[in-house]
């Protein structure tokens, strides 16, 4: 087990805009207040979704479509910085990585009966949603984990 001690700087509260995305506007939040890294909860409702579920077997994504409101029982994650490209120059050796700040954000949704389901959130649509954001002293990266193939802390 990896593991280190965080102390945290600063805690918001915010309400998610109606239509937008949910999980961009963590990640815009995050950009606002200068988050390198923090821990969020969530609740809330949205207009439809789409949850990943990672196959341990294949080491991918698969996507689960919603196309129907749902209630926002729980959601939970984390903010980091992550790698989103890299490039490399004609001229010269030299490389350049552009990193974004990612929300990594789990959550259960149920529907107008009570049913839950689970999963990674790649995007939903807000329908109404509240954030407490707790942000970290010190940032955090993800790196590639060779075991199980995702972008980890530490």
């Amino acid at each position: 087990m990896n593991y280190r001690a965080v102390e945290t700087t600063d805690e918001y509260v915010a309400r998610l805009e109606t239509g937008a995305d949910w999980r961009a506007e963590i990640e815009s939040l995050a950009d606002a207040v200068e988050a390198d890294a923090a821990w969020f909860t969530a609740l809330g409702a949205v207009q439809d979704a789409e949850l990943w579920f990672y196959d341990q077997d294949d080491c991918e994504y698969y996507p689960i479509e919603f196309d129907e409101p749902l209630e926002v029982a729980s959601c939970v994650g984390n903010v980091s910085w992550l790698e989103i490209s890299e490039s490399h120059s004609e001229d010269s050796e030299t490389e350049s990585r552009q990193y974004d700040r990612f929300a990594h954000t789990h959550v259960v949704l149920s529907d107008d009966e009570g049913t839950a389901v689970a999963g990674h959130l790649n995007e939903a649509t807000v329908w109404a949603g509240e954030v407490h954001m707790r942000v970290f002293e010190d940032g955090l990266e993800r790196a590639y984990d060779e075991t199980t193939e995702l972008d980890l802390w530490l």
